[in-house]
């Protein structure tokens, strides 16, 4: 396994994290413990959940996924052995169940944090993360940008209120690390320049969606990462399962693309076509899809984490061993060409 730093700090974490948005949904208490205890035997150090997983969200199951982890932990009694990574929700009128305002504001951090604590039977967090922007910006694959009718004070207000109450976490010790999650480059930055201007606690990592499908990151936020040391926990990197090939002819049974319309994200007609060109490359220097898009993920310079899921152990194997896979010059450029006839089909 390789790791690395959290930016500035003295986190130390592994390349591959174990996302687990399953956990409580597609998989049981049990297969949840099942993966944790692989993963850390294979060199896993990093957990990423959220106060809102499993995904599909819903009343049912919200906080499901903590409180696996948290028995977990628990059980094994190996909570240093381990970096947990976790969010509070931003606004959504379908999450109300969560609370009755999710407005990223000091009452709701709060609040989030000391329930997140609960559920995961730990005293502090490693890496906290805003969910997604409580403004209107884009985001979940959205374009074109839409000029905002809210208020340009009233969002640095709050910025500068949630900022404030996450760095007043760290102080006290409920977290160690703070992080933004499915933002842009001016929320970076933003958030640097209050950090700076307040001495506050500096984000560390941003977590984004980034892939063979969707490599918009690339295009300013990678700098950021580079320049300001803020580096990027990759999500969806086999974009909701599309890149390992398993969906080219049809939807496997009880797969998520088969049970749910809401990740269809990745399914689009653009998105099939680069995948069967990347299925093909994979095919030609005799390695699997997953281990193409994966092993791509993992090599760049600005990653600091790639965030795999899986519902069996077979995929969470195949997905943790990409680590052992370095793509050369060759393939690189292959893939390259690919990615320039038809650039980012699945933003």
């Amino acid at each position: 396994m390789i790791y690395s730093k959290l930016g500035h700090t003295n986190i130390e974490v592994s390349k591959i994290c174990l996302g687990t948005m399953t956990f409580g949904e597609q998989n049981t208490e049990k297969e949840a413990h099942e993966q944790l205890d692989f993963s850390l035997e294979h060199g896993v150090n990093f957990i990423d959940t959220a106060e809102m997983y499993p995904v599909p969200p819903n009343s049912k199951t919200q906080g499901l996924t903590e409180k696996y982890i948290g028995s977990w932990l628990k059980k094994r009694n190996n909570r240093d052995d381990v970096i947990i990574a976790s969010k509070v929700t931003g606004p959504a009128p379908d999450f109300s169940y969560i609370r009755s305002s999710l407005k990223i504001d000091k009452r709701n951090i709060e609040k989030a944090i000391s329930e997140n604590l609960k559920r995961l039977n730990t005293d502090y967090i490693d890496l906290y993360q805003i969910h997604w922007p409580q403004r209107q910006t884009n985001y979940f694959g959205q374009l074109n940008y839409k000029y905002s009718k809210e208020n340009a004070n009233e969002i640095i207000d709050n910025l500068n209120e949630s900022y404030e109450a996450l760095n007043n976490l760290v102080i006290s010790g409920k977290i160690r690390s703070i992080g933004l999650s499915n933002d842009t480059s001016w929320g970076a930055m933003k958030f640097l320049e209050i950090s700076k201007e307040k001495s506050f606690s500096k984000i560390v990592t941003i977590q984004n969606p980034y892939s063979l499908l969707n490599r918009t990151y690339e295009i300013n936020m990678a700098e950021i990462a580079e320049m300001e040391n803020i580096k990027l926990l990759a999500y969806s990197p086999l974009g909701f399962g599309v890149l390992t090939g398993k969906y080219i002819n049809n939807k496997p049974k009880d797969s998520r693309l088969s049970l749910w319309n809401r990740f269809n994200r990745y399914s689009n007609k653009n998105s099939k076509d680069s995948t069967l060109k990347y299925v093909e490359l994979a095919k030609k220097y005799n390695i699997t899809p997953t281990q193409l898009a994966l092993s791509f993920v993992n090599q760049q310079p600005f990653v600091t984490s790639n965030i795999i899921g899986a519902t069996n152990l077979s995929q969470l194997n195949e997905n943790i061993k990409s680590i052992d896979l370095i793509l050369d010059e060759e393939i690189i450029s292959e893939i390259e060409s690919i990615h320039l006839s038809q650039p980012n089909p699945a933003p």
